[in-house]
């Protein structure tokens, strides 16, 4: 199964991947007519500046996630198959329980919806919007990395 890699080396911090991200969540999918939406998308992921660095953040899908565990509605689960946590946001109480114990703080949350925010890695399409929208490569989109111990 595939899974977003990063290469801080690599990012700009030009924000990019931030954008697709919202575009390819709004309900349009057009840039000028999702700037009009009543609710405005948000993205899923965020880049964090440091110093010389940038670091982008979101979802990693954990194995043994800990937003699983927090979710008292059930609307999170992590499905072995796809190697993923899926959400289903019409099960979500709005809790916030999966943003505060999220090691990464890559849940992010949606003030007007109530619902939290996270990568589902553009279940929908081929290959993340992220990917696709990075300049200089630093997302990578490839098969999981299994390192042995």
């Amino acid at each position: 199964m595939k899974q977003l890699y990063y290469d801080v080396k690599k990012c700009l911090g030009c924000k990019s991947c931030e954008i697709a991200c919202a575009l390819a969540h709004s309900l349009t999918g057009e840039l000028f007519k999702a700037l009009k939406e009543e609710i405005l998308s948000l993205p899923r992921k965020k880049v964090i500046s440091s110093k010389d660095k940038n670091y982008p953040v979101s979802c990693r899908h954990c194995k043994d996630p800990k937003c699983v565990e927090a979710c008292m509605a059930a609307a999170l689960v992590f499905d072995k198959e796809k190697g993923m946590v899926l959400h289903d946001e019409s099960r979500c109480v709005g809790c916030w329980m999966c943003v505060m114990v999220c090691p990464y703080a890559a849940i992010r949350p949606n003030i007007k919806t109530k619902i939290p925010l996270r990568c589902d890695k553009c279940k929908d399409k081929d290959e993340p919007s992220c990917v696709k929208a990075c300049p200089t490569g630093a997302i990578i989109w490839q098969e999981e990395v299994v390192v042995e111990k």
